[in-house]
């Protein structure tokens, strides 16, 4: 199964206000998103998302979401191929399920299903 791209990375930074500032000179634009836990950019296409202190899964560098159309069929083939699961699916909002996986030399490879 092919995926549909990577059209969201996850940033964590330590200055919520600061980083959307800069994030916002970079892309020139202002964020789509913008709340204490999340502000999220919508850039020709791309997601670029600013999460304080790595939020609840503990990012502690960027993560590119791969967009699938089956994220369980994904998970079972990127897992039987090497991968470990580090966040199991669970939705997030508005449809929206994300899974996280390790590869075999430690990168975070993040999944995305929009329903």
């Amino acid at each position: 199964m092919t995926t549909q791209g990577i059209k969201t990375v996850l940033h964590p930074v330590s200055d919520l206000t600061k980083a959307k500032a800069v994030y916002a000179a970079l892309l020139g634009i202002e964020p789509q998103t913008d709340s204490p836990y999340y502000v999220g950019f919508d850039a020709e296409g791309q997601h670029i998302g600013l999460v304080p202190d790595g939020g609840p899964q503990g990012m502690t560098s960027p993560v590119t979401y791969w967009h699938v159309p089956d994220i369980a069929a994904k998970l079972a083939e990127v897992t039987a191929a090497g991968a470990t699961v580090q966040e199991a699916p669970h939705e997030v909002g508005g449809g929206r399920v994300v899974a996280t996986v390790i590869d075999v030399d430690g990168n975070v490879l993040g999944l995305i299903q929009d329903r």
